[in-house]
């Protein structure tokens, strides 16, 4: 009653999740910001890319902790409240695609969101880092 099993991705899935999301970004030629959070929404690794635009990488750190915390890819938060979700959360709240959660055996273990290319760019690089670690993508459109 007073303590909760939970399931925790380890620092070997955030490393791997973050050579794949690499990776993919060079086989379609857009330097990606790349940030990876637990399930709180704690940062448990990120790179900005050579090339990357550097204030990517702060969307991207909102896109990964609203993906966490809505268990649900960021853009879908409904775009009438996107604004005031946003002012009421000092920006940690964004409905910018490129979040989304990271899934195992249907419980949120955290998020990953990715900026600097359109929004399709990146979501393709953060499905890669989803099927490295074989996280569910099934919902995302894989």
């Amino acid at each position: 009653m007073y303590i909760a099993n939970a399931t925790t991705l380890t620092h070997a899935a955030t490393l791997a999740m973050l050579q794949s999301a690499v990776a993919r970004a060079e086989e379609i030629g857009q330097p990606q910001c790349i940030v990876i959070v637990d399930a709180s929404g704690v940062a448990l690794g990120q790179i900005r890319m050579n090339g990357a635009k550097f204030l990517s990488l702060k969307s991207a750190e909102s896109k990964a902790r609203t993906a966490a915390s809505i268990r649900a890819p960021s853009d879908a938060i409904p775009e009438a409240v996107g604004p005031a979700i946003a002012a009421a959360t000092d920006n940690h709240v964004t409905r910018l695609g490129g979040g989304l959660p990271i899934l195992m055996n249907g419980q949120c273990v955290g998020g990953i969101g990715v900026g600097s290319g359109s929004a399709e760019q990146d979501v393709d690089v953060a499905m890669a880092a989803l099927r490295k670690i074989g996280a569910e993508t099934g919902a995302f459109g894989a």
